[in-house]
C-alpha cells in the first residue's frame, strides 16, 4: 500500500474513476481523484528495482528514459484533467 501511495504522490500513477451511469444523468462519467504530484518522480523510479537495475546496466540510456517517462506521466495527468473538466 505504501508503494502505491508513493506512486500516486510522485505522479507515476493517477487515481481516477469512470462511471458510465453518470452519462444518463448528463454528468461527466470520468472523475480524477489524484491531486498534482507532490513527490519526486525520479526518486520514486529509483526506489523500484526494475528502474534502478536499468540505471545500473545502461546508465547512458537510463536518464533519457526516466526523463521521457516523467514527461509522459505529466502529459497523461493533463489529459486526465481535461477529461474530468478540471
Amino acid at each position: 500500500m505504501d508503494n502505491m501511495a508513493q506512486a500516486v504522490a510522485a505522479g507515476y500513477w493517477h487515481l481516477y474513476r469512470y462511471d458510465p451511469d453518470l452519462l444518463k444523468e448528463g454528468k461527466n462519467p470520468f472523475t480524477l481523484d489524484s491531486k498534482d504530484p507532490t513527490g519526486d518522480f525520479r526518486e520514486f523510479l529509483m526506489g523500484q528495482v526494475r528502474y534502478s537495475a536499468l540505471a545500473r546496466q545502461f546508465p547512458e540510456h537510463a536518464e533519457a528514459l526516466f526523463a521521457k517517462a516523467g514527461e509522459d506521466a505529466a502529459d497523461r495527468l493533463e489529459a486526465y484533467k481535461q477529461l474530468s473538466g478540471k
